[in-house]
């Protein structure tokens, strides 16, 4: 019983979609750490740029995942690849930053700067599609 469990769909994509949501609140507690500003603080008073960003990397770690689960057979290896490529997703925030050195993204969008927000957001859903199709 105890193998035949654990091969039964329903309880891999149950343990699939619960991993999948323990990982996405870790990396957000990471992000939360690694922005200027209180991502959750910053979307309750309305900071529509804050909500963008946030949502593009919330996208992007899904996206991540879902690729890390179709390329994987067990739940072991998706997750190595998902913290893999979410680790990617993070240099990508920062080689953003790095790029743009006519503008300090992280302030821009705690300031509530919508545009540099959807930027943002973009990015981190382009570069997730290019990191999950990379990924194992």
């Amino acid at each position: 019983m105890g193998v035949a469990f654990w091969e039964n769909v329903v309880v891999q994509t149950a343990a699939r979609y619960s991993v999948v949501i323990l990982c996405t609140l870790v990396f957000l507690a990471i992000l939360e750490i690694v922005t200027s500003y209180k991502n959750w603080e910053e979307i309750k008073k309305g900071n529509f740029a804050v909500a963008m960003a946030t949502g593009g990397k919330i996208f992007g770690i899904a996206i991540i995942f879902r690729y890390s689960i179709e390329h994987n057979d067990t739940l072991v290896q998706s997750i190595g690849w998902g913290v893999y490529g979410f680790i990617l997703l993070l240099l990508s925030y920062f080689v953003f930053e790095f790029l743009t050195p006519v503008l300090k993204v992280d302030e821009e969008i705690g300031n509530g700067n919508k545009a540099v927000g959807f930027i943002s957001m973009i990015i981190s859903v382009g570069l997730a599609f290019v990191i999950g199709a990379s990924i194992g």
